[in-house]
């Protein structure tokens, strides 16, 4: 390259000119209840809180993002997304590192995980599905993308509150619509109840149909090593959070002590917590949701990690942005399917023989619907329109 081409200046010289924030409250067609309704711990779910995040550049790029909170946080999320949003404008959209530090500095008072991060998660893959768009690839092009489709398992259909003979047409309409595995909500205060619809269903799918189970967090290690036992006979793919969420050693014994793989990983909220399972080998499954843990660009450290450490990945909820994400691993993944968030895009993911097709649109291949607007609560605009 000669002299004059060094010296000629960067032709990105774009800058983030516009943001808007919306606080938009989703509802949900039934209350949700998993074994922390049935243990009194929290109330049944109504409704999911969303952070929605658009950024527009000088030079009219734009990108969308999002977080959510469920039960509650999603006020917060908004308060502190406004409150550190003015730091992105004259910025280039292209330092996405940059201004992920950036933003986590402006609050940083209030630490470096939990609610904060989450608010962060909405500007960072905003700032994602711009670069992805602005180079004309889908965002797991841009990442890397390993394969075009992703195993995927659906989880809405097995809750606790489910009866077990809608249980079962659940699982029917799951398998027929190409998804590849059925997970089960686990936890009742009585654990018949728990092997009796874990039997059945299993029976009804067949020895070797992918299922799972999740605890939700709510066993002592003496009841989960006795369920962990109880359950090996099922030939499950994993059982999930059988422990507290920053427990572990407690999950790093049951992966040690058992056949049946140890998943956990949905709760944390940040790289560290994330290392501390992973350096534990607490599990064997990891689980990191990215809007919780601060957006993609703290997931992709974890799923480095993993990888290194030879862990299998399966992301959190979120399977808008997940299937991206879970198509750059280079083990096979797995992706949770659920509809819930369908009503807020114009979009939808495909599935087929037991996996969920990769978009292949630019970004992230999403665009708001027009029901969002009347979903949304508070909003604001900062900066200016290009």
């Amino acid at each position: 390259m000669s002299e004059q081409a060094l010296s000629q200046p960067c032709a990105d010289q774009d800058q983030i000119a516009w943001i808007r924030i919306a606080s938009v409250f989703l509802p949900l067609a039934n209350p949700i209840s998993d074994a922390k309704v049935l243990t009194g711990r929290q109330k049944p779910m109504t409704e999911i809180a969303m952070l929605f995040v658009e950024i527009e550049s000088k030079d009219g790029h734009r990108g969308l993002g999002f977080s959510y909170s469920k039960r509650a946080g999603g006020p917060g999320q908004f308060a502190h997304a406004k409150e550190i949003a003015p730091a992105l404008i004259g910025e280039n959209p292209s330092d996405i590192q940059k201004l992920w530090t950036k933003l986590c500095w402006a609050g940083a008072s209030v630490g470096r995980s939990g609610l904060s991060t989450q608010a962060i998660g909405a500007f960072d893959v905003a700032l994602w599905d711009m670069k992805a768009k602005r180079a004309g690839l889908s965002l797991a092009r841009l990442l890397g993308a390993q394969r075009d489709s992703v195993r995927c398992y659906n989880t809405s259909g097995g809750f606790l509150h489910t009866p077990l003979d809608q249980l079962m047409k659940n699982t029917d309409l799951s398998r027929e619509k190409g998804i590849g595995g059925i997970k089960l909500k686990v936890g009742q205060p009585n654990s018949a109840i728990d092997i009796e619809r874990v039997s059945t269903v299993r029976r009804h799918l067949g020895d070797d149909f992918p299922l799972m189970v999740d605890a939700n967090q709510q066993w002592d290690r003496p009841t989960a090593q006795r369920m962990c036992r109880k359950f090996e006979e099922y030939n499950l793919v994993w059982i999930e959070e059988p422990l507290d969420c920053y427990d572990a050693e407690g999950h790093a014994a049951l992966a040690a002590a058992f056949d049946t793989p140890i998943a956990t990983g949905e709760m944390l909220t940040s790289v560290a917590e994330h290392a501390e399972f992973i350096n534990k080998r607490g599990a064997d499954f990891l689980m990191p949701d990215a809007p919780r843990v601060g957006g993609i660009t703290p997931f992709l450290k974890i799923a480095s990690m993993a990888e290194h450490a030879g862990l299998m990945l399966a992301p959190h909820f979120a399977m808008e942005l997940h299937v991206h994400l879970a198509a750059t691993y280079p083990t096979e993944p797995w992706v949770e399917h659920f509809e819930w968030l369908e009503p807020l895009f114009n979009e939808r993911l495909e599935t087929r023989d037991g996996r969920m097709l990769v978009p292949t649109r630019p970004g992230l291949g999403l665009s708001l619907s027009d029901r969002v607007a009347g979903w949304t609560a508070q909003h604001v605009e900062i900066g200016q329109r290009a």
